[in-house]
């Protein structure tokens, strides 16, 4: 019971504690004559340092912006691929070549450029050209749009 007291108003227990302990330096203070010419100033700025702080710990806290999280959920429609046909239409319009295709395919996969470099047997910057190359004609900017793209109009299953 006490710890959840303490785990509650930590804030106020910590405030409260940073006060009296301010409280008890000055009276030290006061008590060994230290300040007894700069009293007023030294209140006047230990309590400008206090709202000071104050100020920037409420400024930080209210200053952060709150992140809502929204999940999406969205029906898709998925054809089995044993009866999937390409739409050839789509990929003359389109003008896909046939390696082009071969590496949206694999990008639909998950592969890497690496990967798929390695399964099509060709090196990295061909790879990124085919890509390139495909973004372009597709007229997307990132591959899971391209999959998509790809998908909607019958290019991969």
């Amino acid at each position: 019971m006490l710890l959840g007291f303490v785990s509650r108003n930590r804030i106020i227990l910590f405030y409260g504690l940073f006060l009296a302990l301010m409280l008890f330096l000055l009276k030290w203070l006061e008590l060994r004559f230290i300040i007894i010419d700069r009293a007023f100033e030294i209140y006047i700025g230990s309590i400008a340092l206090i709202f000071t702080l104050l100020g920037i710990w409420l400024a930080l806290k209210f200053s952060k912006p709150k992140v809502n999280t929204v999940v999406v959920e969205k029906e898709i429609y998925r054809s089995s691929a044993s009866n999937f046909k390409v739409n050839e239409e789509e990929l003359n319009k389109l003008g896909l070549s046939k390696r082009e295709l071969e590496v949206l395919q694999l990008m639909a996969e998950g592969l890497s450029n690496q990967e798929i470099g390695e399964r099509l047997f060709l090196s990295l910057s061909t790879v990124k050209t085919h890509t390139s190359r495909l973004f372009e004609k597709l007229d997307v900017k990132r591959r899971t749009q391209a999959i998509e793209k790809g998908k909607r109009l019958s290019l991969i299953p």
